[in-house]
């Protein structure tokens, strides 16, 4: 737990420890957020509790940007987180943004487009992903990554140390941890800098409030120790991710993961997609997930997937290797999970243990014991129970292709050359990350129903809304959940802001 989970509080106010005190008075001598809380004790003719602009569900990357896109523009906006902790998936994540044609690609003399990146993500979801929101997103990334730079004072740098899969070119902006509580952190830093914007934690939206005709009014919203609130927004922004902790969603649309480990965010059950259909949104790409193939077992702990790109590679308890892993971690879990126990060892020299060390999340599987050492490939098997000899033919094999003195019978064609003792390796399963099918948005963020026309007041992002992946899981593309979470988060914030101001006048 790092320091700020230790300090979360339920606003973004030091101090505060009851989501009850978060409508109290914890802006005495801030004029305008003391407006805002006069509202919660003045019901008006309809019975609301309390009023503001923008109301955005989940407290994300996506909601934690799209809440500041929104305040910049002077609008009064409230947060509704249900759990305790803030972050949700993004605090799980590695903290990677893909964004196209940004001043920092350029600095590292990196040629880069949109138009590139879009194609690249094409051509990982057979073209199965919307061409105009496609587009929008890959387009609008660039802005993304230097708005959070530049106005926001989130701390990115260009990953050149390697080529994710799915990418050709290096595109991924991350922070210098590689993890996205980083992010989450920096967020929270600048919420609290903003006197515009409430964030309310233990605060789970119980559904949203609606006229017959499916124009959204607000929600209802149950706050610790104060019951059910009716809160007035004029515009709502979902922002609560997909339902990878929906049991029952997860058997109707991606059945072959419902009993998968689950390695997301608890609070991603769902709702902000099943209000949506309630209200007659569309949906698509249901059956779309983000999985991964390197989670150590039974740690829990994600190893980083660029122990695989630097040229490691996994054999399942029979010493041998089972498919190409190069195509992409999302997929390969699938393989993984198709293994003898859903089990495989990763294997891989000192020279990639090296080069990963800079990952949070490798430097913790090395502290909790995932990681284990051979001297010999022979040791090493050992270690795991794997078949010594086995695993000595399937190195050898591995190391032939990757110097290019035979074929590999799998297919992969990137290595960064053989592997050398001393050896390492982890014991890893295929887990679920995250949904990727959801609520069908326009360019704007609104959300839509099937004829194309938006329910008003409602915009969607992250997971919550449809993602880039197409269907299934093999068209997910390095960070698209970020990207995803990101730059959608952005575009609600922005849009639902412009809507309110040109409603004002």
């Amino acid at each position: 737990m790092d320091d700020a989970d230790e300090n979360e509080t339920h606003t973004t106010q030091a101090g505060r420890d009851d989501s009850v005190r978060a409508f109290g008075n914890p802006f005495k001598g801030d004029e305008r957020r003391e407006k805002m809380v006069q509202r919660l004790r003045n019901k008006d003719a309809l019975s609301w509790d309390l009023e503001c602009d923008v109301a955005v569900v989940g407290g994300g990357a996506c909601g934690f940007i799209a809440a500041l896109a929104a305040a910049e523009r002077g609008l009064e906006v409230v947060i509704l987180e249900k759990e305790k902790k803030v972050g949700g998936n993004t605090a799980l994540s590695q903290g990677m943004i893909p964004a196209a044609g940004t001043r920092f690609q350029k600095a590292a003399g990196i040629d880069d487009s949109a138009e590139l990146m879009a194609e690249d993500i094409f051509r990982k979801n057979n073209y199965e992903s919307d061409p105009e929101m496609t587009f929008h997103v890959c387009r609008e990334s660039k802005h993304l990554v230097e708005w959070l730079v530049d106005a926001v004072g989130i701390h990115l740098d260009i990953v050149t140390d390697f080529l994710y899969p799915g990418h050709s070119r290096m595109r991924i902006h991350a922070p210098s941890t590689r993890k996205g509580t980083q992010i989450i952190q920096e967020l929270r830093s600048a919420l609290s800098t903003r006197e515009n914007i409430m964030l309310v934690t233990q605060a789970p939206v119980k559904d949203l409030i609606a006229t017959e005709a499916g124009e959204v009014l607000g929600l209802e919203v149950e706050i610790a120790g104060q019951g059910i609130n009716r809160l007035r927004a004029k515009k709502v922004i979902l922002a609560c991710n997909g339902f990878g902790n929906n049991k029952e969603m997860l058997r109707k649309y991606i059945p072959e993961m419902a009993d998968a480990f689950y390695f997301g965010h608890e609070g991603n059950t769902g709702e902000g997609i099943l209000w949506g259909m309630e209200l007659g949104a569309a949906t698509e790409h249901m059956g779309a997930y983000q999985a991964h193939g390197s989670v150590a077992y039974p740690h829990a702990t994600l190893l980083t997937w660029v122990v695989i790109v630097n040229g490691g590679f996994q054999v399942n308890k029979q010493g041998r290797r089972f498919s190409n892993e190069y195509t992409g971690y999302s997929e390969h879990a699938i393989e993984v999970l198709r293994q003898e126990d859903q089990m495989a060892v990763e294997i891989f020299d000192e020279r990639i243990y090296r080069s990963v060390l800079s990952f949070e999340d490798f430097t913790q599987c090395v502290e909790i014991g995932a990681v284990k050492k051979g001297e010999t490939v022979e040791d090493l098997a050992r270690s795991f129970g794997l078949p010594p000899e086995e695993l000595r033919l399937t190195l050898e094999a591995y190391n032939r292709a990757a110097e290019g003195r035979a074929p590999d019978p799998l297919g992969r064609q990137n290595f960064q050359g053989p592997l050398r003792p001393p050896f390492f390796g982890v014991r890893v399963t295929g887990a679920l990350f995250h949904t990727q099918g959801g609520l069908k948005i326009n360019k704007r963020a609104q959300v839509l129903r099937p004829d194309g026309s938006v329910i008003p007041n409602l915009y969607a992002g992250g997971g919550v809304a449809v993602g880039f992946s197409g269907s299934g899981v093999k068209g997910y593309s390095s960070a698209n959940g970020l990207l995803a979470a990101t730059v959608l988060g952005k575009i609600a914030g922005e849009s639902a802001a412009e809507a309110v101001l040109a409603e004002r006048t």
